[in-house]
């Protein structure tokens, strides 16, 4: 079942899209986003530009360029963060859009070896640290 346009937080930039999340980049065929909720210090979002599509749906150009903008918002992750263990996931179930969740993890950090939580609402950081993780992000995605 496919979200209309109109019910996608990505495509209609609806409320809630700005509580959970601050853009970080525009790159090739999605957008990068920062997770306010930061208990994985560097936690983003990688959005693909177009709805209600699945990965295997994409044509393969668009599927390499998507992946490339993953593992380039992953490691500019991993530069910035330098944590033990990136972990991958792709949860679509009431959302048709496809993204990718980075979450990293680190071996004394919250929830190491454990699933990954949507949102646990355990860490916020203030105006000025998210500007700085973002500033650490966007210098590392060259």
């Amino acid at each position: 079942m496919i979200t209309p346009v109109s019910e996608c937080l990505y495509c209609s930039h609806l409320p809630i899209l700005d509580e959970l999340m601050i853009k970080i980049a525009d790159l090739q065929v999605s957008q990068l986003f920062l997770f306010k909720e930061q208990s994985h210090p560097g936690r983003c979002n990688v959005v693909y530009n177009n709805h209600g599509v699945e990965l295997d749906e994409l044509p393969a150009g668009e599927r390499e360029k998507f992946m490339h903008d993953v593992a380039t918002a992953a490691k500019a992750i991993r530069q910035s963060f330098n944590p033990d263990k990136i972990n991958y996931g792709a949860f679509s179930d009431k959302l048709s859009h496809l993204h990718f969740h980075l979450v990293p993890k680190y071996v004394d950090g919250y929830n190491f070896g454990g699933v990954i939580e949507m949102n646990p609402q355990k860490t916020y950081l203030s105006e000025a640290e998210y500007r700085e993780i973002i500033g650490k992000i966007n210098a590392n995605l060259k």
